[in-house]
């Protein structure tokens, strides 16, 4: 072995043969070590890890050749080749292109700095590889597994995004769109699945008109292609009688969360405010449900989180908090504050006076009317969850139309599919095949 230093790094809890041998050849340049991301890092911008980063170095450390393993932090290889200024860095070929490349361009420039080299080898084509991955990917969708990673990523990351899902194709939008920015690879770490949305797609109004078995054909139908974790729009919760079935089915099939709101009767759309008529459940009425639904649950991984309509029907801030600190006593995991303001401060201010007295609870914001709040300003308050809950459904339907429109206005479909459609290739690459 030569006295050169040699770092590669890696993520993978599916070791295969491709890994052993780049990990042999890296080997054969030097003393190699191996950096391996941690839990937090890979769940950013791949599928969650099945194995804890601490299990993957143990791994990693017990294969031939290697000998030394760190933990690395950050995707960019930064601050490993500034303390350890390696003379090789290796790795497979398939970052030159995609999402990766300027991670590969950023690890050049700093091997420049001062005379490091990268050495790249093919990258591991081999279709039992892809069915070991899918094999992997399958079982972060086993109910057990999918349903306490909300809390998981919530405790990791302080703060997470979730994107709306409303059918299956939405879901593997929502789970696959990864982007690059920065240095950082982003992605949505779960999905809402609304009731509003729920509603539209079926042509109806969002008065809680489509009952809980359809619900549930929604989160099957997303279930099915996904991994990511979900939250459910539970509108109102509907009877508490009910509502404990409600909590049953939903961990039963690996449903993260449910929000449910303080309102009684026919529930209408909190975007309309004082518009319409709203009633606001009583305190007591409502803390009795939320302490049936705990009581109701078989594991510690579900969340019950409490949404407080008071700033919706103009009763401010003071019975807001009041109804936080009575929902979170009665059982409540967190509270989701909304506001329809176009300006964010009175839902700041519930946030600031809330975690004044309470660390603790899970702080869910909807900035659907105050859109201009970046995510940073909301984690930096202690904001736990960042949905974004009716934009998929939103986007498509001007899309529709305007196709629709074209194809009558020409008479053939030729103008409309150059303006508007995508390539159907495109959209059942995106489709898995098993």
């Amino acid at each position: 072995m030569s006295d050169k230093k040699v770092f590669m790094c890696m993520s993978t809890d599916v070791i295969h043969g491709g890994h052993i041998e780049i990990i042999k050849r890296a080997a054969e340049l030097g003393e190699l070590t191996v950096g391996v991301l941690t839990d937090e890092i890979v769940a950013t911008y791949k599928r969650y890890p099945l194995l804890s980063c601490e299990e993957r170095m143990k791994i990693v450390a017990g294969i031939k050749g290697v000998s030394a393993v760190v933990k690395q932090e950050d995707i960019s290889y930064r601050e490993p080749l500034r303390r350890m200024r390696p003379d090789y860095v290796v790795h497979g070929d398939d970052w030159v292109t995609g999402f990766q490349k300027p991670v590969r361009d950023e690890c050049i420039q700093l091997l420049a700095e001062y005379g490091g080299e990268l050495i790249e080898y093919p990258y591991s084509i081999n279709t039992q590889y892809d069915r070991l991955e899918a094999a992997a990917r399958s079982q972060l969708s086993i109910p057990d597994i999918r349903r306490g990673r909300l809390k998981w990523l919530i405790e990791k990351k302080g703060m997470i995004t979730c994107m709306e899902a409303h059918t299956g194709l939405t879901g593997l939008i929502a789970e696959k769109t990864v982007i690059m920015e920065e240095g950082t690879i982003r992605q949505f770490d779960g999905m809402w699945v609304s009731s509003l949305c729920d509603s539209t797609i079926k042509g109806k109004p969002d008065t809680e008109l489509v009952d809980f078995s359809s619900r549930m054909n929604t989160i099957n139908d997303i279930m099915e292609v996904t991994t990511k974790p979900i939250i459910l729009d539970g509108d109102t919760g509907g009877l508490t009688e009910h509502f404990v079935y409600t909590v049953r089915s939903l961990e039963r099939v690996g449903v993260s969360a449910i929000i449910i709101e303080d309102k009684t009767g026919l529930k209408k759309n909190s975007l309309f405010g004082t518009e319409v008529p709203q009633q606001q459940d009583t305190i007591e009425n409502f803390c009795y449900k939320i302490a049936e639904g705990k009581r109701a649950q078989k594991t510690k991984d579900f969340m019950i989180i409490a949404r407080i309509e008071s700033l919706i029907l103009e009763k401010g801030i003071d019975d807001a908090l009041t109804r936080a600190r009575a929902y979170v006593a009665a059982g409540a995991d967190g509270i989701m504050i909304h506001s329809r303001r176009k300006e964010p401060d009175e839902v700041f201010t519930f946030v600031q006076q809330f975690r004044e007295e309470n660390q603790r609870a899970v702080l869910v914001v909807v900035p659907t009317s105050y859109n201009a709040v970046y995510e940073e300003e909301f984690k930096r308050r202690g904001v736990n969850v960042v949905i974004y809950a009716n934009h998929l459904i939103r986007s498509s339907y001007p899309a529709m139309q305007k196709t629709a429109e074209t194809i009558l206005r020409c008479h053939r479909a030729k103008e409309a599919d150059e303006q508007y459609c995508m390539p159907i290739k495109s959209i059942l690459s995106l489709i898995p095949e098993e």
